[in-house]
């Protein structure tokens, strides 16, 4: 007010009293000079005050009561001019405070007396509003007096005037309440004594009271009175009142000044006592009515409710329970139950109305709400309230939804409703309509056919009313449709949000102030650690209480909250309605999941979860779960039982997805609406932001997301993420537009959903694995049976929770990967193999992730990451171990050089693939230990070494895919070659682990068990790795085998030089000879049917064509390997000690491979025999051995000289000496070998020889197909090996030794040859050449020969035996050898391709022999031996075969070489015999040598047909050379022959000078044939031996002239029968025997005349010449002969004759001259 204190204000003012009383007076002036005076003198007055004081206005204010008399007389006149401008007046003065008590105490009465006579009403209530506002003197009865004044004029006629009044009463009363206000506030700080106060006093005293609250208390005691239609105590004077006014003034007061009646107990006693029974009594008629039942039913007529009192009660009542709550519990109980009742179906729809609207604003204040749980629903025999409001809320939403009958409409209509029954069918109807059509006209909800719109009534979180604030209206309006339903949606949304983030808020102060305590109390300071502890207490007691109530306030409200949003949630059409419902839903169950409220936390789950699947259906985890909570509970609202309504079939939803549901029997197809996927989308939220809360829930979370994901068709993708699947997957999944982009939306949260498991502590964490794993049993369980597409749902997301909880792995992966591997063996093949995906990619993710510590210091880790890829190997689906394997692949690329410790575990995973389990598995495997072998074997623990060996020999032995076992015997040929390049290393490490191991065997008192144990450990790698390629030596597949053993004794061979001496031992005896046997047994079991095809198209040479061929493969291979080992590294195993042992076994092995019945075999067998003999044969290139080049080692030789026995051992690669020197002490050389026991070994070999040769060429005693006979090769090989062995054990060869020798030489020889192989080893009958066999033969023989030639005396005893061996061979020529009953055939008869033997073309064999003989004899015809044997003798007698057969023999050459080497031996043997002629051993020769002579000359075998002329004449020129011989050799030393001998050999001649006929002769040929050189020679031999001057006896003289005189005679006896024969013949041509036999005595004669010639005359008996001289005659008559040849041989035979044509001489005596 301080403008109006200022001098100028004051100034003014006194000039405006001034003026306004001149003006009153003016006006007066006529009518009423009272009032004029007093103006007047007023004027006066007010100047003289003026003048005279300093503070004017006090003084004016003092005099106040003058100076206003004058304008009270003025409106005394009821003038209303000058009323008005005496009002006016006075107004200005109480404007300025210048008005003191008294004259606003006359002020008030002049005003009283005006309005009683209606005058200036509205100046009047200006008038009572300026004095009480601008001052407080007005007090008490003036006071009251105003107020009534202004109370009265609200009742007057004129509206104007009501309202104007009704505004000043509101704005007074507010006025005296706010004096009050301001005087506690000047009276704030003076603590005052209670007046105790007698409780019993009826009304209260209001003594204690200070005056502005006195006036207050009156007044509102008296507002109260009044409402109460009671007489008021201190308003007197009024005259009439409206309740409804009243209650609008007490809710003003109530609303306005709370303050005032909490801190007055006075006025707390007025609100208790006055206020409370007064709303309790006037909401009677609310409560009592019946909407709908007839008047007649109840003795008294029920008051109707009246909408403008109870609209205004119940703004009271929210004022109430808003402002004074805590004073008034009981009461409050009271009004709420009382609001509950209101909603109830039978109440008016307005007053429905208008207690949601009340409600309303209760649910917008948590606050209240919580202290309704505390004071009702917290205390034992107390109404729930709270429950009940949410409840009743429930219930009358529900109620909406259900019409009343339409019978009933006049009754509803008359109470005020005229909105239920008919008219709402339309709306509904058109709503229909318009969703049918596709387009919604209005949010609404809509549920079994009513339709109830929503409409937008209030912000969210304030209660703006509007039926409450229709304080004008007095009849009750029409609610429109929907209103209600719209603000009791809101009640819930409100409810749930107040609640939740009051809760929230305090969980949250708590948390944070545990959290901070918790930190303090770490801290080390003592002194505050008392309090601390004290605080922490008290802080742990309010939370148990604040708990306590939250947990309470969320029980008593979640059912009903949850039936109404699952109603209101089934019923939405609406978008943004729904999502409002699914956000309470959720708040709701994270709210309950933070108190640990399980089961009601699952329901709003539950609830939230059935939106997202289509109605009814089949989840029996929400069935099941919710079966003890929902379902089959009725929540009771109000007593009454409401069943939870089910999701309507019928909802007029938008489909936007239809699917196949995931069931074991899929019924259909089934649809999901946008709702659904709203309801989804909210799920996946919840999952998302409260995953920390949801616990055993998480099942429920996660099976329905798996239905709808199934429904939707996404399918896991890698990593686990779910993406749409193709179309073609799900034939009957039809995805709309709108739905087909919120999928990679929908699959994006999905991913984050579990991505964000990593946030969660380890029990959540551990609750959704758990909920996953039953889940994904579930699924599995459906699975069984059937091969639709399981639902992956579960294990992609373990595999996604997996991989983003790497950080913490080891707390969930033993649950996690145990699971994965049940699925792994599930039939179902897409489900395993979704699990194996899931469990590979989780171990590579494992590995690969950067843990902390890492992997390679934190062993443990890396092997439980690993096992359960080594679990995965007890899964018999190939596809599965598909997987695993695939993984190894990729751990080994990825991780291979960090494995460390889980070396053993990979490497079992490879060697856990069996046989039976497919070729891809097997090469997938394969391929792993491949890039193990090449690029892995240098960072693994040399200890896994072994391990690799055994995986590699595992994968040799599968017999899937041959091209495998190949390769893996390659790669044990690349890990002995790292052992050997790494041999140190590998050797530190293994004997630094074996002493470990050692030691800890010790500790234990077990004993180490490890194969090969005493070797050392290295060495036992060695032996793994022998003996593993051992077993491959003796696989099924002949590949297998060959390439195993190629390799096993190549790398014997190139790396063995490392092995300690010792271990050489076990080399031989647990390795070769071992294999050997093995070999050995398998070979002679093997199967003899012919294999058809090598499987596929691959044909089979016929040499290895079944079982067993293929086998001699093997087994030739083997004892090969075996042989050269024994060859090179025999400076080795010679000081091994049992050397002559394992020399014999390996004997007994060749021997029997020599003596199987296979020619492979046993020819390699006599060549291995051939290389430990250390006979190097020459090699083709094709021969040579298929390995390394390595093996040929040369012995070592002692390089300088080693200072003593070196601990480690030298690993020598450089050049191959590779042997440990230093294992032999200085001193000696390396090699010491036992010469006797070097010939124990040769002897052995000899014994060994023998008993092969023996077996082997002993003739079968029966013979059929299938008969075996020993090859050619063989047999050469065999006699091959003699000579070298020869060699070694000449020194004590005997007799027997050779007798057993010629044995086999005879038989081997005598073995014929199969018809097919002929013609590769025997040459064209017509070459003279030998078989390799002969030529051996005749070797040894040679050999032998040689070796006694140059050998001691006592050796040449053997010459005979060897001779006799040779003539033997000679026989073959014409007798070739029986081989056991066997025929064989001819080779010119023989078909190529039957099953037939052969006899060799033996003939020239049987020349070399003979050759031999004949040079050895050359040799060695004077020994004494040979003399004493009779040598010579057998000579004859085997030669006289082929003489006598002469043209019979099978080969012309035979007879000739036979004559050549006849006269080559008896031009040396016959002046041997002759020497010894005497002794008389050449005896038996002589008559054996006739017999020759003659069976030779005068054959009995008839020249061939074809024999031309100038063979013939060769042929007689050797019979020539043979009569040479006896005429040179012979005949003349008869003296030292003996004389039978002799005689023989003249008849020969004899004979032989007489032409033999030959009666095949043609004509032509006669003169040819007659062998007239021989018959000459045989004459002139005849006649020479005859005639010759060294006849000694005459008995031999007398034998050949003899033998002339008969010739002589028998000549003319046939000359003569011819003549005779010619003559009588006549014409006739003589038969032509007689002719040939003419003409050969004419060649005699002449032959014999010749003879004669040349023979000296003294040895010609005169009496030849006689009777050759008498023939002359008779031949003469022959001349008249026909036939010319006669003639002509005539003409020769006489020519001779001239000779004796001679004068005659003189007589002679005795007829000589």
């Amino acid at each position: 007010m301080s403008g109006t204190n200022s001098p100028e204000a004051v100034k003014k003012l006194l000039e405006n009293m001034q003026s306004d009383l001149r003006a009153l007076s003016l006006e007066c002036r006529k009518k009423f000079p009272p009032v004029k005076e007093a103006a007047e003198s007023g004027i006066i007055k007010v100047k003289t005050i003026a003048a005279r004081n300093t503070e004017i206005l006090a003084a004016l204010k003092e005099n106040s009561s003058e100076v206003v008399q004058p304008f009270l007389m003025g409106c005394g006149t009821k003038e209303p001019k000058i009323t008005q401008l005496c009002l006016a007046a006075i107004q200005r003065l109480m404007s300025h405070e210048v008005v003191s008590e008294t004259a606003a105490g006359n002020i008030i009465n002049m005003l009283w007396q005006l309005m009683e006579n209606s005058l200036e009403e509205l100046k009047l209530l200006q008038t009572v509003l300026v004095l009480l506002t601008t001052s407080t003197v007005v007090h008490d009865e003036a006071l009251s007096k105003a107020i009534v004044l202004c109370f009265r004029l609200h009742f007057t006629k004129d509206n104007i005037t009501n309202n104007t009044a009704a505004a000043t009463v509101r704005q007074v009363v507010t006025v005296v309440f706010e004096r009050m206000v301001a005087e506690d506030e000047r009276h704030r700080d003076i603590v005052e004594q209670p007046v105790l106060v007698q409780a019993n006093s009826n009304r209260r005293s209001v003594s204690t009271l200070r005056p502005c609250a006195k006036d207050a208390y009156m007044l509102f005691q008296d507002l109260c009175q009044l409402v109460n239609a009671d007489a008021p105590y201190w308003l007197v004077g009024m005259t009439e009142m409206t309740r409804t006014f009243g209650l609008e003034l007490l809710e003003s007061v109530l609303n306005d000044f709370p303050q005032v009646f909490l801190q007055h107990q006075e006025f707390s006693f007025l609100l208790k006592e006055r206020v409370c029974p007064l709303v309790i009594k006037l909401f009677s008629p609310n409560i009592k009515f019946r909407q709908g039942s007839s008047a007649s039913s109840s003795p008294a007529p029920v008051e109707k409710p009246y909408f403008p009192i109870c609209m205004r009660l119940l703004r009271v009542v929210s004022v109430l329970i808003k402002q004074f709550y805590s004073l008034l519990v009981t009461e409050c109980e009271i009004f709420l139950s009382l609001l509950v009742k209101f909603l109830d179906a039978d109440k008016p729809q307005w007053l429905r109305a208008v207690a949601v609207e009340s409600i309303h604003r209760l649910c917008v204040q948590p606050q209240l709400l919580r202290s309704f749980c505390q004071s009702y629903d917290m205390k034992q025999h107390s109404t729930k309230v709270f429950r009940d409001i949410v409840n009743a809320l429930g219930s009358f939403i529900q109620s909406l939804f259900l019409v009343p009958p339409t019978g009933n409409t006049a009754a509803a209509n008359q109470a005020g409703n005229n909105n239920v029954g008919g008219p709402i069918s339309a709306p509904a109807s058109t709503g229909m309509l318009g969703i049918g059509g596709g387009v919604t006209l209005l949010p609404a909800f809509e549920y079994r056919g009513t339709w109830i719109p929503i409409l937008t009534i209030t912000v969210q979180g304030s209660a703006k009313a509007t039926y409450l604030e229709m304080l004008d209206k007095v009849e009750p309006p029409t609610i429109p449709e929907g209103y209600a339903m719209s603000v009791a949606f809101h009640c819930l949304l409100d409810l749930v949000r107040g609640i939740t983030s009051m809760i929230e808020g305090e969980l949250g102060e708590v948390e944070t102030e545990c959290q901070t305590t918790t930190e303090a109390a770490s801290s080390p300071t003592q002194s505050s650690e008392q309090q601390e502890l004290q605080s922490t207490s008290d802080q742990l007691d309010t939370e148990i209480v604040s708990r306590a109530v939250w947990e309470e306030m969320v029980n008593a409200c979640w059912c009903g909250l949850l039936a109404a949003l699952s109603l209101l949630l089934d019923a939405s059409t609406d978008e943004a309605a729904t999502e409002n419902i699914l956000k309470a839903e959720l708040t709701m169950a994270a709210l309950c999941g933070r108190l640990g409220l399980v089961t009601s936390r699952d329901a709003f789950i539950t609830a939230i979860c059935k939106g997202s699947l289509p109605p009814h259906y089949a989840l029996t985890v929400l069935n099941a779960t919710t079966a003890a909570t929902l379902s089959s509970k009725s929540y009771s609202i109000q007593g009454q039982s409401v069943m939870m309504i089910s999701p309507s079939s019928e909802s007029h939803q938008q489909v936007v997805a239809v699917g196949q549901p995931l069931a074991v029997q899929p019924q259909g197809t089934v649809m999901l609406t946008s709702k659904n996927i709203q309801c989804m989308r909210t799920l996946l939220n919840l999952a998302h932001c409260h995953g920390a809360v949801l616990g055993t829930s998480w099942q429920l979370v996660l099976a329905t997301l798996q239905h709808l994901v199934w429904i939707l068709g996404l399918k896991p993708s890698s990593g686990g993420a779910l993406k749409p699947g193709r179309a073609v997957e799900g034939p009957s999944t039809v995805l709309t537009t709108a739905v087909m982009t919120d999928l990679p939306v929908i699959s994006n949260i999905l991913s984050r959903l579990f991505e964000s498991s990593q946030y969660l502590d380890d029990v959540s964490l551990h609750h959704l694995i758990n909920a996953l794993c039953s889940l994904s049993l579930e699924a599995m369980d459906m699975a069984y049976g059937n091969n639709k597409e399981p639902s992956l749902f579960a294990v992609a997301k373990l595999l996604e929770t997996g991989l983003v909880n790497m950080h913490r792995i080891e707390i969930l992966w033993r649950p996690l990967t145990g699971h994965l591997l049940e699925v792994c063996q599930h039939p179902n093949s897409r489900m395993r193999e979704w699990g194996a995906e899931a469990l590979t990619s989780l171990i590579k993710a494992g590995l690969t992730f950067n843990h902390d510590p890492p992997l390679s210091q934190n062993q443990r880790l890396q092997l439980l990451l690993l096992n359960p890829l080594k679990e995965m190997s007890s899964i018999n689906h190939p596809d599965i171990r598909l997987k695993q394997l695939e993984c190894v692949l990729q751990i080994l690329q990825s991780q291979g050089d960090s494995l460390g410790p889980g070396w053993p575990l990979v490497l079992g995973v490879m060697g856990a693939i069996r046989n039976d389990q497919g070729e891809s598995l097997i090469r997938t495997a394969f391929q792993c230990l491949q890039l193990v072998v090449t690029d892995f074997l240098p960072t693994m623990p040399c200890t896994c070494l072994q391990i690799v060996v055994d995986v590699a020999g595992s994968f040799g032995l599968h017999n899937q895919e041959l091209n495998i076992s190949l390769t893996s015997i390659g790669l044990l040929w690349n890990i002995s070659d790292y052992f050997f390049q790494r041999g140190e290393i590998i050797e530190k490490e293994l004997n630094k682990e074996e002493a470990a191991q050692q030691k800890q065997a010790e500790e234990k008192g077990v004993v180490l068990n490890r194969p090969f144990h005493p070797a050392p450990p290295f060495d036992c790698l060695w032996l793994c790795l022998y003996a593993k390629l051992g077993e491959l030596c003796v696989d099924p597949r002949p590949a297998v085998r060959k390439s195993a053993g190629q390799t096993l004794f190549s790398t014997i061979g190139a790396h063995g030089t490392l092995l300690q001496h010792s271990t050489w031992h076990t080399v031989i005896w647990k390795v070769l000879f071992h294999l050997l046997d093995r070999v050995r047994e398998s070979s002679t079991t093997a199967d003899k049917e012919k294999i058809e095809s090598g499987g596929g198209n691959i044909l089979i040479h016929h040499s290895r064509d079944t079982a067993e061929k293929q086998w001699a493969e093997t087994w030739v291979l083997t004892l090969a390997g075996v042989a050269r080992i024994f060859n090179t590294r025999r400076y080795l195993l010679q000081p091994l000690g049992d050397f002559s042992r394992a020399w014999d076994v390996l004997l007994d092995h060749i021997q029997s491979a020599a003596l199987s019945k296979n020619n492979e075999v046993s020819l390699a067998a006599l060549k291995s025999f051939q290389e430990i003999l250390q006979i190097v044969s020459p090699v083709r290139d094709s021969d040579k051995p298929e390995t390394p080049p390595a093996v040929n080692v040369p012995v070592p030789v002692l390089i300088g000289s080693i200072s003593g026995p070196s601990l480690s051992r030298p690993f020598v690669r450089t050049d191959s000496i590779g042997e440990r020197l230093g294992r032999y002490s200085s001193s000696e050389p390396p090699i010491v070998t036992d010469e006797l026991e070097d010939l124990n070994l040769w002897w052995a070999a000899w014994n060994t020889w023998y008993r092969i040769g023996s077996e082997s060429t002993k003739p079968p005693i029966t013979f059929d197909k299938l008969t075996f006979i020993p090859s050619q090769p063989f047999l050469t090989a065999l006699i091959q090996i003699f000579p070298a062995l020869y060699q070694h054990i000449k020194t004590g060869f005997n007799m027997d030794d050779l007798q057993k020798l010629g044995v086999i030489l005879h038989s081997a020889v005598s073995v014929p040859i199969s018809s097919d192989a002929s013609p590769f080893i025997l040459p064209s009958y017509t070459e003279a050449v030998l078989t390799s066999l002969q030529e051996a033969v005749l070797t040894a023989l040679d050999v032998l020969q040689k070796a006694i030639c140059i050998g001691p005396e006592n050796m040449q005893i053997m010459y005979p035996a060897i001779f006799d061996q040779l003539l033997a061979f000679v026989e073959f020529s014409c007798k070739p050898p029986q081989y056991g009953q066997l025929e064989t055939k001819h080779i010119a008869n023989a078909k190529y391709n039957q099953a037939e033997w052969v006899a060799l073309n033996y003939v020239p064999f049987a020349e070399r022999s003979l050759e031999v003989v004949v040079d050895l004899y050359q040799k060695t015809a004077c020994h004494k031996a040979v003399v004493n044997e009779k040598v010579l003798q057998n000579i004859i007698k085997t030669l006289r075969v082929p003489l006598s057969l002469k043209y019979s023999c099978p080969s012309e050459s035979t007879w000739k070489l036979a004559v050549s080497s006849l006269l080559k031996v008896l031009s040396i043997g016959l002046p041997v015999a002759r020497q010894h002629a005497s002794s008389g051993k050449f005896d038996s020769m002589w008559p054996e040598l006739a017999s020759t002579f003659e069976d030779f000359l005068f054959t009995k075998s008839i020249p061939p047909d074809n024999l031309s002329i100038q063979e013939f004449q060769r042929n007689e020129s050797i019979d020539v050379e043979v009569v040479q011989l006896i005429s040179t050799e012979i005949l003349p030393y008869a003296n030292f022959i003996p004389k039978e001998f002799v005689g023989q050999i003249m008849t020969m001649l004899n004979k032989g000078s007489i032409h033999s006929q030959s009666s095949s002769f043609t004509e032509a040929e006669i003169d040819i044939r007659l062998r007239e050189e021989f018959s000459k020679m045989c004459f002139e031999t005849l006649l020479q031996f005859s005639f010759s001057n060294k006849v000694t006896t005459p008995q031999e003289g007398y034998i050949s002239r003899m033998a002339l005189s008969v010739l002589l005679k028998r000549s003319q006896d046939v000359l003569h029968r011819y003549i005779e024969d010619e003559r009588l013949s006549g014409k006739c041509p003589l038969p032509r025997q007689q002719v040939t036999e003419i003409i050969f005595v004419l060649k005699a004669v002449s032959t014999l005349i010749d003879s004669l010639k040349k023979t000296q005359p003294e040895n010609v008996d005169g009496n030849t010449w006689a009777q050759v001289i008498a023939l002359y005659p008779t031949l003469v008559e022959c001349i008249t002969c026909s036939s010319s040849e006669v003639c002509s041989a005539l003409k020769e035979a006489l020519v001779p004759f001239k000779d004796f044509m001679q004068p005659p001489a003189s007589k002679v005596q005795n007829g000589e001259s």
